[in-house]
């Protein structure tokens, strides 16, 4: 692992009316390039043609010499050709097979943003001007950057609140390796409980969207009355996109604050492999899953874990860590969500989600220790589990 690792620091600022001009008319030059030359490379798809960036590169150049384009001449030439090494990427995600066809941009629902490199940017005591601005930005420095820190990238955006936010991307030589210290912990996520930890911990779900609902509601019945391109529909549209934003802001900040605690406390986290977005469409629980967030709590967990050097497991989905007793390695065949204590042959009473996070651990570790897998292991000779392998290993 590297000594510095590289870090966005995230802050709030207020634009001047000039400045807020300036950064929505770049906005809207950086859509505009990205859509045309995602065209561009769609037509040479269709004729079995493929574009690179400096070709989409050139075209810019011969673009911004039309009458007709003439106005991306107006903003910073930096942001636009971010924007196509953005496009370059998501074309290479693309042929790796690992992110679908780009999308166009929208001017309504896509975000609002535009990435400045080292030469359009100047950072001095303190002070970040961009290029094309002469007073530097009203940023609210509500954390200090690592000292000595000199941002590699900048990039300026405006949520669908209106806020305005910079994003400072630095080496962090704070962030290093932790200790060791030998502590595992399986993790069953849930929705009566966010968290269920293998050492009985239970975490509650704060449900954040449920606390904002009725005034969400309400801000959406009165948006829906609003005649469509009016200024009182643009006004109502602002009071539910701040809602949204004051729950996303809880949620994040939650889980900023629980993964930090299980990346400092355990030296090995193992989780569970969820498909989110297949569940997701259960009607009936998508709107909780959904406020739980567990997609952005494992990804959070997984760069925190890389950052100070822990160990992240996720153990197959298909495991039945809820159905198997973590004692004797009995497994039932049934085991229907609203059963949330069951008794086991063998005597022993489980909570169904600390078994399950015992299960999980038992798991986890077992494919570090041995290498055995954590889907059940049907074709072994004793016909058990991973986690019963594991176990009997340890017997004398």
């Amino acid at each position: 692992m590297s000594t510095h690792v590289k870090r966005a620091f995230k802050y709030r600022f207020c634009p001047t009316d000039a400045q807020a001009a300036e950064l929505s008319r770049t906005f809207g030059c950086v859509r505009k390039v990205y859509n045309m030359a995602l065209a561009a490379r769609t037509e040479a798809w269709a004729r079995q043609e493929r574009v690179s960036y400096h070709q989409t590169s050139a075209m810019l150049t011969a673009w911004k010499k039309t009458g007709e384009l003439a106005y991306l001449n107006e903003v910073s030439s930096v942001p636009l050709q971010q924007t196509l090494r953005h496009l370059q990427t998501a074309f290479t995600h693309f042929f790796g097979r690992r992110a679908r066809y780009p999308r166009f941009k929208s001017r309504k629902t896509s975000r609002r943003s535009a990435e400045y490199t080292t030469s359009a940017f100047r950072f001095r005591d303190g002070a970040l001007t961009l290029a094309k601005m002469t007073e530097p930005l009203a940023v609210v420095w509500s954390r200090p950057l690592p000292e000595g820190a000199k941002p590699s990238t900048v990039t300026v955006s405006q949520d669908a609140a209106g806020r305005w936010f910079v994003s400072l991307l630095c080496d962090d030589p704070g962030v290093k390796p932790l200790p060791e210290n030998g502590n595992a912990v399986g993790i069953d996520v849930g929705l009566e409980h966010l968290l269920t930890l293998s050492t009985g911990e239970k975490i509650a779900n704060p449900r954040h969207e449920r606390r904002d609902r009725a005034a969400l509601a309400r801000q959406q019945r009165r948006l829906a009355k609003k005649e469509k391109g009016s200024a009182n529909r643009a006004r109502a549209r602002l009071k539910v996109a701040k809602i949204h934003a004051r729950i996303a802001d809880r949620r994040r900040d939650t889980l900023h604050k629980i993964t930090t605690r299980l990346v400092r406390e355990n030296q090995t986290i193992v989780i569970e492999d969820l498909a989110v977005r297949n569940m997701v469409r259960n009607h009936r629980l998508a709107r909780s899953i959904s406020d739980a967030a567990w997609s952005e709590f494992r990804s959070m967990l997984k760069y925190k874990a890389a950052w100070y050097g822990r160990e992240v497991i996720a153990v197959d989905r298909w495991f039945p860590s809820s159905r198997l007793c973590s004692v004797c390695g009995t497994l039932r065949d049934r085991m229907p969500l609203h059963v949330r204590t069951w008794t086991c042959d063998c005597g022993v009473t489980h909570d169904r989600d600390v078994n399950a996070a015992h299960n999980l651990l038992a798991a986890g570790l077992a494919v570090t220790v041995c290498g055995a897998g954590v889907r059940p292991q049907r074709s072994t000779p004793d016909g058990q589990s991973a986690t019963k392998q594991k176990t009997s290993r340890r017997e004398p």
